[in-house]
């Protein structure tokens, strides 16, 4: 009989619970889809807290209006599987990498135009579900597959496998390669592939498609990617020796990138070549393909100043120009634009005015009161976007993405309740996801012409622990903050040692009006830390301006927000200034690298997460878009690097103690960055650790390795300063 003091009888502790959860993620619902018809909303969830497998799940929204049981299994992974492990390809794994998906089962599916018939790949194996009547199959193709999307009439699915784009009719019958690999004489077979995304497009660019089916189903677009001309580079696993390194292409600044082609192919054999100026254009940013207009391409510079949408004739693979942006600095891509209205004008978001608006035609529908983060939806009388407060905004909403209608006669909030929302619509349904506050997880509501239908129900774990959260502004930028105190908290407890906790780069936003997002933070600030988190210049949501002034010299600006925030704030919470730490990973890494090498005035320890240490080292089409080419501009690179003379000199007495932590099989932010780091500051006399992690991504979904990160972090910190 188990002791009750015993330590089986304990409860997990918050790291384990947060590792096994995957940030209490699993168990909620996600990915939604509703039909035309507005009578079903189909969505992935797994069925606890606890269980990494997602279920295919369909509420059927009549059921729902007439209180009636709405919600049925369309597809269960483990009994499609009878219970066996699923197995990857290295190309899936690549897929689920760039896409940051650490879950099993039915990870993402995809349906025909009436959502009546869904498509996934499980262990490499190509399922169909019929969602109005719930069963679902296996159809027997060459495999792995990957990326299965039936056509809009639900009679054929298209499916990549073996670096082919295949197509089969949905009842498994007439299997065929519409277009396999192809390579040069000179080029290996294995370098070329049909319908996948390149490696850039999915970790930068937010495509993770390569190939679209056109409205009547008879052809596709495809995008062809030959890597031959990137660059090998080798990870090998230190703790198996006996293991071949794998290869990687991997662009980096100043290199060549895949080369991207796109054809039109036929279901009876036909295979045409889009046109465009390649050599001009090389970036294939998006493709939309709808009923309401010709295929439409964004296709960009290398320098990403200059992009032009461009309509396809399908029939000859020539293209015209329907728009040409420019921008000094860069052009931002957005998800859900550009594409057709059904009456056939251009949707894109667009840098305007000191502001990112929604253009519509020709006309900007909104202005500097909204900084339009993303299209979620068009129809004839609007479009739904995602947007949050712009600098022209009477009030701040610090943290806050809202879900609005745009139309010629003004703009309508959907959402009320403060917090960061989404949606997904169609037939007079909306799906509106909302993270608020004191919430734990997100709701998820199902309306009707504005009134609620249901509520999708999430199966995650609750995480007991509330953040003691004060979201604020800083400074005289009016940086958007953070700040979380330990639960237990009083004024009389006097002055706290204080921990950076950003990210505080592009692309990702920290500070938002939500509950999950803070429990790590929340966590630490329990461990006798005040905890502030800063987004400072160059993160998303508040103004192209504000992102973009980090052009060319983004470690100066970046660190200067984060010491700025921190002696603002100093002013108003129980900041102990004489014990500083931060703590960061990918851009956090760096910037808290930054921070310990360039601020030891201001920054006593800093935890380094797999940094990106020398900018030449990083990917082409994000590192380019902020610092430019590297052959042209290397005194830029210099300066914004950890691991140069230059980046170095920056760093003045005392030497402050680093931890730095890296994945030994991380393929984004490679370990040579680190390893880089480690030798610059061996040679400089400046003390540090460094914790190689074995196995593990730029990503850490390893339940021990996540849980055992956390409480060495909390370790390290306490000696480092002292506590």
């Amino acid at each position: 009989m188990t002791s009750p003091l015993s330590p089986q009888a304990l409860p997990p502790s918050f790291p384990r619970r947060h590792a096994r959860t995957l940030r209490f993620s699993l168990g909620a619902p996600r990915a939604f889809t509703v039909s035309p018809d507005g009578a079903r909303v189909v969505f992935l969830r797994s069925r606890s807290g606890t269980d990494r497998a997602s279920v295919l799940w369909v509420l059927d929204a009549d059921a729902a209006a007439d209180s009636e049981i709405a919600e049925r299994v369309a597809a269960d992974p483990v009994a499609l599987l009878r219970g066996a492990s699923e197995q990857l390809s290295a190309r899936e794994r690549a897929r689920r990498e760039r896409s940051r998906e650490s879950g099993a089962g039915i990870v993402g599916y995809a349906t025909d135009a009436a959502v009546e018939l869904a498509a996934f790949a499980l262990s490499g194996r190509l399922f169909t579900a019929e969602l109005r009547a719930g069963t679902a199959r296996e159809l027997r193709v060459p495999g792995p597959v990957i990326d299965p999307r039936p056509s809009p009439d639900g009679r054929h699915v298209a499916y990549v496998s073996g670096g082919a784009l295949r197509v089969v009719g949905a009842e498994g019958e007439d299997d065929r390669a519409l277009a396999a690999p192809d390579p040069a004489p000179d080029a290996a077979a294995d370098t070329v592939a049909y319908g996948l995304a390149e490696f850039i497009a999915a970790e930068e660019m937010g495509r993770s498609r390569g190939f679209w089916w056109s409205p009547e189903s008879d052809r596709l677009l495809v995008a062809r990617v030959d890597d031959a001309p990137v660059q090998r580079w080798w990870i090998a696993d230190p703790a198996h020796p006996e293991r071949e390194p794998a290869p990687v292409a991997y662009p980096a600044a100043g290199t060549p990138n895949a080369d991207v082609r796109l054809f039109v192919l036929g279901l009876d054999g036909t295979r045409t070549e889009v046109a465009w100026d390649r050599a001009r254009y090389p970036y294939l940013n998006r493709v939309h393909w709808s009923s309401a207009g010709a295929p439409l391409l964004l296709v960009q510079s290398r320098d990403q100043r200059g992009q032009l949408y461009l309509a396809v004739d399908p029939d000859t693979g020539s293209t015209r120009m329907v728009h040409a942006d420019e921008d000094p600095d860069w052009l931002e891509l957005s998800p859900g634009a550009p594409a057709w209205t059904p009456s056939g004008q251009l949707v894109r978001i667009a840098d305007e005015g000191g502001a990112r608006v929604l253009s519509v035609g020709e006309r900007p529908l909104t202005g500097p009161q909204l900084q339009v983060r993303a299209v979620l939806d068009i129809a004839d009388e609007d479009v739904l976007v995602a947007a949050s407060a712009g600098t022209a905004a009477k009030s701040a909403e610090t943290g806050e993405t809202h879900v609005y209608r745009v139309n010629e006669l003004g703009v309508e909030r959907i959402s009320q309740e403060p917090g960061v929302h989404s949606a997904v619509r169609s037939g007079g349904v909306t799906v509106l996801v909302s993270a608020r506050p004191g919430h734990p997880g997100a709701q998820v509501q199902v309306l009707r012409d504005g009134k609620q239908l249901a509520q999708i129900a999430s199966y995650a774990e609750l995480p007991g622990i509330t953040p003691r959260l004060t979201l604020t502004e800083a400074g005289a930028r009016r940086i958007p903050c953070a700040v979380l105190l330990p639960t237990d908290y009083r004024e009389e407890d006097g002055p706290l040692p204080v921990l950076l906790d950003p990210y505080g780069g592009p692309h990702h936003a920290r500070v938002v009006a939500a509950h999950n997002p803070y429990l790590t933070s929340q966590w630490f600030a329990d461990q006798g830390f005040a905890v502030l988190i800063a987004d400072g210049r160059g993160t998303p949501g508040r103004s192209p301006a504000w992102e973009k002034e980090i052009r060319d010299t983004m470690a100066a600006v970046v660190l200067d927000d984060q010491v700025d925030a921190l002696h603002a704030l100093a002013e108003t919470f129980p900041f102990d200034l004489s014990r500083v730490a931060i703590r960061g990973w990918s851009f956090g890494g760096y910037l808290a690298g930054l921070a310990a090498l360039r601020r030891p005035d201001v920054f006593h320890a800093a935890v380094v997460g797999a940094p990106v240490t020398d900018q030449r080292l990083y990917d082409t089409h994000y590192t380019e878009r902020y610092l430019g080419d590297p052959k042209a501009q290397p005194a830029v690179y210099a300066e914004n690097s950890l691991v140069t003379d230059e980046g170095l000199s920056g760093a003045v007495e005392p030497a402050r103690p680093m931890m730095i932590v890296h994945g030994l099989a991380d393929d984004n932010v490679v370990m040579a960055h680190t390893l880089r780091l480690s030798s610059a500051l061996l040679a400089a006399g400046r003390p540090h650790e460094v914790l190689p992690l074995s196995g593990v991504t730029h990503m850490t979904p390893q339940e021990q390795v996540a849980e055992n990160l956390l409480l060495l972090q909390v370790d390290f910190l306490k000696r480092s300063l002292g506590m």
